[in-house]
């Protein structure tokens, strides 16, 4: 019997696809502006679904990605409002930890466009303090090369909360980074802060073993969350890109998904969970299996 975390699965993705509404650049932020009841009920549509670990809705309430449409003076509101849905389903649900979301800085996947690690550092540093004293842990979330990874640990640790790095890897290579480095480059940034779990997160499920086996050899816990998409396709490369530049598959429902992460597990996989286009059902599917087989959920 292996102890599990059971992490959520898609927030912002998930708000936005309930909001039903065209998606625009600031994807679940702006869902969350114009439908702030949502975020709150996705939180708890995935804890009444098993999952013990809920994600806060700030993956893209950053200052620089603000600052596009004249938002950056309301970061700290936008922030606390997404603290604030997921401390409100905790309390209805009467369980479950929260872990406070670092999202990449300009844009996903685009580590080319990121400032470097010093630079970074100081920006994330803002985000950071507001979330510190209000959740459990902090994730830092597709972290798409050494760089942008050692930024945004620069800022989170040392902060007196457990710090979990999740790196995004190329959609054909699970060894490797989306930026084209060996994921085991990563090895003298996790020696230097010594993050408390890596992760591999929005990749696809195909990838994550081969990127498990490296993780592995780091020594820490591990584990990974992918994502549901189709592929990561041009148009989301481009400038402020929207979601509806990429596309959900349909050969990706919640058993399917399921028996991927029992296979992480079996690699040593300890904290599992899913990312874009993985939603509640997905989480019931995967609570019910590790249970199954005889796993005990933390």
């Amino acid at each position: 019997m292996t102890r599990i975390t059971l992490l959520d699965g898609s927030i912002g993705q998930e708000v936005v696809k309930r909001a039903g509404e065209t998606p625009t650049p600031l994807w679940s932020t702006q869902a969350m502006i114009d439908h702030p009841d949502l975020v709150e009920q996705v939180h708890l549509d995935y804890l009444r679904a098993g999952a013990t670990v809920i994600s806060t809705n700030t993956y893209a309430v950053l200052r620089d990605r603000l600052a596009r449409v004249g938002l950056e003076d309301q970061m700290g509101a936008l922030t606390d409002a997404a603290i604030a849905a997921a401390q409100r389903a905790r309390v209805t649900c009467g369980r479950g930890r929260i872990a406070g979301v670092v999202g990449p800085l300009v844009q996903s996947y685009r580590p080319d466009l990121s400032p470097p690690a010093p630079e970074a550092a100081q920006i994330y540093a803002e985000p950071v303090a507001h979330l510190k004293d209000q959740v459990d842990l902090l994730l830092l979330e597709t972290m798409a090369s050494v760089d942008q990874a050692e930024g945004s640990l620069r800022a989170a640790s040392g902060q007196g909360l457990p710090v979990w790095l999740a790196v995004t890897v190329d959609d054909a290579d699970g060894s490797s980074l989306r930026s084209g480095e060996p994921l085991a480059d990563l090895a003298p940034l996790v020696a230097h802060f010594r993050p408390d779990a890596l992760l591999i997160n929005c990749s696809r499920p195909e990838v994550i073993a081969p990127a498990l086996e490296v993780l592995k050899t780091f020594g820490l816990p591990f584990g990974a969350y992918a994502n549901g998409f189709t592929a990561i396709s041009e148009g989301f490369l481009q400038e402020a890109p929207t979601v509806d530049a990429l596309s959900a598959r349909h050969d990706l429902g919640p058993e399917a998904y399921a028996d991927f992460i029992m296979d992480w597990i079996a690699q040593g996989a300890t904290i599992v969970g899913g990312c874009c286009e993985v939603g509640p059902e997905h989480i019931r599917a995967m609570a019910h299996k590790i249970r199954q087989a005889g796993h005990e959920i933390i």
